[in-house]
């Protein structure tokens, strides 16, 4: 079982993230739970998911499109044991779901683009958690070209402090750092390389951070979904440069859920809500 937090703790993280101890932390309550957070997004995507339905979509061509689709399923049901009745209702089935699918196909591309871009924002802070004060972590380094392997060095700030000579993989292209923090912050970690320096974040918190995990060159994709910071330069001798934060998960029910179930089971059942409430078509 996770310890508690006792309130005095709470106030003083409270105080400091005002403070601007720790930036990028949220204040109370979604600094203290994450899982309030995910529901909090689902219920605004909810919302989203049925109005870009709404604007976007046929409502009453959906609505005919669903009834008539309705209607031979239910005479499949019904007349079961007509041969003919079923067989022409099949290829109506068949038509009538294509229909549907063309009817409800813009409003779907344009749902995915906001709720895709969310949720990439929104791992930045479920995805990973912090580091802890006084808990190893590695820094990794991956270099373009096996020769520069040896000339690579981490250059770290007060605060952070290296607790083992660092390991040169020549088959990775990757030199690897074990390090901890003394305290709490947000640092700037240096990798020098034949007198050039590349920066990476570092971050040390309690309760949710905005957290990049790794800084790439190039990887368009990689850098949209696990990085928060600039691209490393073009023709730069560093490749990667990433920190071993653990994944997050959610306690729920007894188990452990990954962030991104929780929120799209959640965002499925808000959108089903608002669309009775609200009588859209989706």
């Amino acid at each position: 079982m996770k310890p508690r937090t006792s309130p005095y703790e709470n106030a003083m993280n409270v105080s400091r993230a005002l403070r601007g101890g720790i930036p990028g932390t949220f204040l109370w309550p979604a600094a203290y739970s994450p899982l309030l957070l995910v529901l909090a997004a689902s219920v605004a995507t909810g919302l989203l998911i049925v109005l870009i339905f709404r604007y976007t979509s046929d409502q009453k061509a959906i609505r005919r499109a669903k009834d008539q689709l309705q209607a031979q399923l239910l005479a499949v049901r019904l007349f079961q044991d007509q041969l003919r009745v079923v067989l022409r209702a099949y290829p109506r089935i068949v038509v009538g779901t294509l229909r549907y699918v063309r009817l409800t196909l813009v409003s779907t591309a344009v749902m995915l683009v906001p709720v895709i871009l969310g949720m990439v924002q929104l791992d930045r802070y479920l995805g990973w958690t912090p580091l802890v004060p006084g808990r190893a972590f590695l820094v990794k380094v991956r270099v373009a070209a096996p020769e520069a392997l040896q000339s690579v060095d981490l250059r770290l700030p007060s605060g952070l402090s290296r607790t083992a000579t660092p390991v040169r993989i020549p088959a990775e292209n990757e030199v690897v750092w074990r390090v901890t923090a003394e305290r709490e912050g947000r640092y700037q970690a240096d990798v020098v390389v034949d007198g050039q320096r590349f920066s990476k974040e570092v971050i040390v918190a309690n309760g949710l951070a905005r957290i990049s995990a790794a800084r790439w060159r190039g990887h368009f994709w990689r850098r949209l979904l696990e990085s928060g910071e600039a691209a490393l330069p073009q023709g730069a001798p560093v490749e990667a440069i990433s920190i071993t934060y653990l994944p997050r998960t959610l306690d729920l029910a007894f188990a452990e859920w990954n962030w991104i179930i929780v929120f799209f089971l959640a965002s499925m059942a808000w959108a089903l809500l608002f669309k009775k409430l609200l009588r859209i078509e989706i």
